[in-house]
């Protein structure tokens, strides 16, 4: 019997012996529920009575005690309720644990020891009754921190108790499926490149998976660093950028900064909506619930929304609720639509986002919300009964104290001043306080809209600009005051009328939010990270991105020092990552060609097809190439097959073409079930997206021809795993190398 035989015996017994204790657990959990499940309906039953018989009670004089009693009877459903979703989270979890225990093992020999410990890891833990006993360790425990980090030598990691050190006598690394051991292996490496490999050379899925078997030692450090206030990462395309946020995610919630913390203590800003649901599944996959994710227009939307989206009719000045404004806000991926397209109008768009996010216009908007008392409000002296009860000037004053407490709170108090000692508590006055109070509001009502406008009509407001050109800044100012009286506010104006807003009115519906992840954060501009610094006062921050992925804008190192500045916060560290795994290296080496300055990518050293690259005479025939192309990947057995159009417009265009000659899709806003088999996507849709095969399908020189347009290349090319392909009808664009 050899030994690799031997060591086999032995893996499945012990296999085995795991599989009994998570069915044996398994078994309790499920005869758990079941009690519950009958506890609940007795209680509720009992509820039931206790109410029917006291209900009548609350009315009464004794109907405090009756309320007080009612309480009690609820309470133990309340813990019944917490304790059986427990139970079913842990049979979930059991669940999927069965089917894949464990991944790896290390044989770590503790200093002092002379006999290694066997520790197995997993994407969950496997415990003993008095959770003594471990049998399989979370991927997030401290001790599988080795695992990661080191190879067969002398280790360390650290405990809540301090650092443990020791040495790794084996590393085995497991593919276990459905319950059943198909192989082993032993290594030296921190992950063994095969592994990796073999996972990255199968198709990818509509949803994100978890990478708890192959995280990198880089990635590792990233994702348990719990020093940082702001932990920024710098990562080439195909690096893992988002794995590592969701799965920092995952560890923050096992591990917590101090304490422990729930899902809706963290927040996930995601590019677009379809990525949410992209990377859904994630986090539950590793056991935890998901965090609160959303897009930064869906914040946006929540906080400005009656507040603008209201048009006044014709010879109509006010809404009911004193505010002006327009029938809706332009979405982002509107604005994106305008931004990538060529021509006078997206550069127009790209030119007055740039300057109205800007620190430089961010100084302006401060001045003028300072100085809105002053020049904004016609203060008028209060009366009552012919008497003057508050004198304008009197008023203004006291508006412009305390500046760092926002505008209409200020007012707020002020008007509940005015009222206090015209009145005090003098009862039966509710006719004259309401006259009165309608008087103040008169002059004290903040219409945002408004403001905003007069900000722009203000030519003052702009001395001392210097940061944009005369003639540039003009332009902006005349095609913003046109654009605001139009029925729609657009994306570059909605981002400072919301910070507008927030200077004004302040905002406390995210205080309990502690760490917030921004994912893609190189298409954020420094006014939304000075919104986002408001917002979450109490949040550290981790930022993610890659500033040769830009969409609407160019960056360069120092867009994380502006981060750093903005964010300002005490701990700050950046961390770059320049090993890319997901594109073969003919697809790297194609993609890097739209790059000026070209970054240190590592490559994972993955071999596949080489690029192709054609254009066509006719529209005939390039659309039978891309049909030609389609059928080739489907009989490859790709499972996502995308064709990317630069706009929304040129995919409408090429599926009204194709649709019907093909099993082909228009994808977009209905989520990641349109992201099978064959689709369309525009290109700054695809953000964060991998798909096993990508054809740009309008490579010409009219689409392609700008810095811009290189950049946006470089992310179409690399969201391919497989195999890239690139076609055109015309003129190849000319920001090939190969031209």
């Amino acid at each position: 019997m050899t030994d690799q035989h031997s060591e086999r015996i032995l893996e499945e017994t012990h296999l085995r012996e795991i599989l009994e204790e998570a069915e044996r657990q398994l078994k309790q959990a499920h005869e758990a529920v079941e009690r519950k499940e009958t506890e609940l309906q007795e209680l509720k039953r009992e509820i039931r009575e206790n109410t029917e018989h006291g209900a009548a009670d609350l009315s009464t004089t004794d109907g405090f005690e009756a309320l007080v009693e009612l309480n009690q009877s609820i309470a133990p459903v309340t813990n019944l309720v917490a304790d059986y979703d427990e139970t079913m989270r842990k049979i979930h979890r059991l669940n999927n644990l069965i089917k894949c225990p464990y991944f790896a093992r290390i044989d770590f020999c503790f200093e002092g020891e002379e006999i290694p410990e066997q520790i197995y890891i997993g994407k969950t833990s496997l415990t003993g009754e008095k959770a003594v006993e471990i049998y399989v360790y979370d991927w997030r425990s401290p001790i599988a921190s080795v695992f990661y980090r080191f190879m067969t030598e002398e280790a360390f990691y650290d405990a809540p108790a301090g650092r443990i050190t020791g040495r790794v006598e084996l590393k085995r690394q497991y593919e276990i499926r459905d319950s059943r051991l198909l192989y082993f292996f032993d290594t030296d490496r921190s992950i063994n490149d095969e592994i990796l490999k073999q996972l990255l050379s199968k198709n990818t899925s509509p949803k994100m998976k978890t990478i708890v078997e192959t995280i990198q030692k880089e990635q590792d450090i990233v994702i348990r660093n719990l020093e940082s206030d702001l932990l920024m990462i710098q990562g080439v395309a195909g690096s893992g950028k988002t794995s590592i946020a969701l799965h920092r995610a995952a560890y923050l919630m096992y591990q917590g900064l101090q304490s422990r913390l729930a899902a809706n203590n963290i927040l996930i800003l995601s590019p677009n909506s379809t990525f949410e649901q992209y990377i859904s599944e994630v986090l539950p996959e590793l056991g935890e619930e998901n965090a609160v994710s959303m897009v930064f227009e869906d914040i946006l939307r929540s906080l400005l929304g009656e507040k603008v989206m209201w048009k006044a009719a014709p010879g109509q000045e006010e809404s009911g609720n004193g505010q002006t404004g327009v029938g809706r806000i332009q979405t982002q991926r509107e604005f994106l639509e305008n931004a990538v397209a060529n021509g006078a109008w997206g550069d127009y768009m790209k030119k007055s986002m740039r300057y109205k996010t800007s620190e430089a216009f961010l100084g302006l908007l401060d001045r003028f919300a300072e100085q809105i008392p002053l020049r904004q409000m016609a203060f008028q002296d209060v009366y009552h009964e012919g008497n003057r009860i508050a004198e304008k000037e009197e008023l203004r004053r006291r508006a412009m104290q305390r500046p760092e407490t926002p505008l209409a709170v200020r007012l707020e108090q002020l008007t509940v001043r005015v009222l206090e000692d015209a009145f005090g508590n003098r009862k039966g006055a509710g006719e004259e306080k309401a006259r009165v109070l309608e008087e103040i509001q008169r002059f004290t009502r903040l219409n945002l809209y408004e403001l905003y406008k007069s900000f722009w009509s203000d030519e003052t407001n702009f001395q001392g600009a210097d940061s944009q050109g005369v003639e540039e800044l003009e332009e902006i100012r005349s095609g913003t005051l046109e654009n605001l009286e139009g029925d729609c506010l657009y994306f570059d104006d909605a981002v400072p009328v919301l910070y507008l807003y927030l200077k004004l009115h302040g905002c406390n519906d995210y205080r309990n939010i502690r760490q917030v992840i921004i994912d893609e954060a190189q298409d954020y501009y420094p006014l939304q990270f000075e919104i986002l610094r408001i917002l979450f006062p109490n949040a550290r921050y981790t930022v993610l991105g890659d500033i040769n992925q830009t969409l609407s804008k160019q960056e360069d190192g120092s867009f994380y020092e502006q981060v750093r500045r903005i964010l300002k916060k005490k701990k700050s560290s950046l961390v770059t990552l320049n090993k890319s795994f997901r594109c073969t290296n003919e697809i790297l080496q194609f993609s890097l060609q739209f790059i000026r300055e070209k970054p240190q990518i590592e490559s994972f050293n993955r071999s596949g097809e080489a690029v192709e690259v054609r254009a066509f005479r006719t529209r005939r025939d390039y659309l039978a190439g891309i049909l030609k192309e389609m059928e080739n990947c489907r009989e490859k057995g790709y499972g996502t097959i995308c064709l990317l159009c630069k706009t929304e417009e040129g995919c409408q265009r090429l599926f009204r073409e194709l649709g019907s000659r093909a099993e082909l899709r228009m994808a977009g806003d209905d989520g990641v079930e349109g992201l099978k088999g064959c689709f369309i996507l525009p290109s700054y849709m695809a953000k964060g997206l991998e798909f096993d095969a990508v054809l740009i399908c309008d490579g010409d020189s009219d689409t392609y021809q700008t810095g811009d347009d290189r950049k946006l290349l470089y992310i179409e090319c690399t969201r391919a795993l497989h195999r890239l392909s690139l076609f055109c009808q015309g003129e190849l664009t000319p920001l090939l190398e190969m031209n």
